[in-house]
């Protein structure tokens, strides 16, 4: 049988993520996966470093695909922070539930150890810079001077929020998982309510004070 020829990176992932999916494991090597669906090893290597690469890069565009639907709409253009991010969730998890048994195969193991998820690195690169184009620290949270600090806060926190999100999933074993679906509005509702709290606003006024007393005349 002949090698496939000039097989793009598209196909390459389509190619092993169905891999896995029918086989429910993942191949040993570039060398195995490559035999296994008739690639040539430089063609492959036209496109991926590794295997590891492939799987990293699986759920960036898995990310990026459902960014890109969410795009098209004018309504979704049209949201604020909140309703973006709940938009952004829902149809990630729609295409991550449409790739689930690929999904379990490549996240197994990790059920409990989130902060083993080196495959969901590129993943995390797309989702951060998704938070931080919201300004959701800008629009709700103004303090002058520590506006940096404050917006990687607010978008690693919600990275840690996405990561927890994905293991619940994992467990979840509700019809359609609906029970996922409420998670997801509930645990975005909480922290947004967390955010705009007055307590909150208060707190974070009283460190700016302090801030500008202790810190700026120190500088000055």
């Amino acid at each position: 049988m002949k090698k496939k020829k000039n097989s793009s990176k598209l196909d390459i992932l389509t190619f092993y993520m169905d891999l896995v999916s029918e086989h429910k494991s993942k191949p040993e090597s570039v060398e195995d996966f490559c035999q296994q669906i008739n690639l040539s090893e430089d063609n492959f290597y036209q496109h991926f470093k590794s295997l590891k690469k492939v799987e990293k890069t699986v759920f960036d565009e898995l990310f990026k695909n459902s960014l890109e639907v969410l795009n098209e709409s004018e309504e979704f253009l049209s949201f604020d922070g909140k309703n973006k991010l709940l938009s952004l969730y829902f149809t990630f998890f729609e295409n991550l539930t449409l790739n689930r048994e690929y999904v379990e195969v490549v996240l197994k193991g990790c059920k409990n150890q989130l902060t083993s998820y080196k495959t969901l690195s590129s993943l995390k690169k797309s989702f951060i810079s998704f938070v931080d184009s919201l300004e959701i620290s800008e629009s709700i949270l103004p303090i002058d001077g520590l506006e940096k600090i404050q917006s990687n806060f607010i978008s690693h926190s919600a990275w840690i929020q996405l990561l927890i999100t994905i293991k619940f999933w994992l467990e979840d074993t509700s019809e359609s998982f609906e029970k996922t679906d409420i998670f997801i509005e509930k645990s975005i509702n909480t922290s947004f309510e967390l955010i705009e709290n007055k307590f909150l606003k208060n707190v974070l006024d009283l460190g700016k004070f302090v801030y500008k007393e202790k810190f700026q005349k120190n500088t000055d």
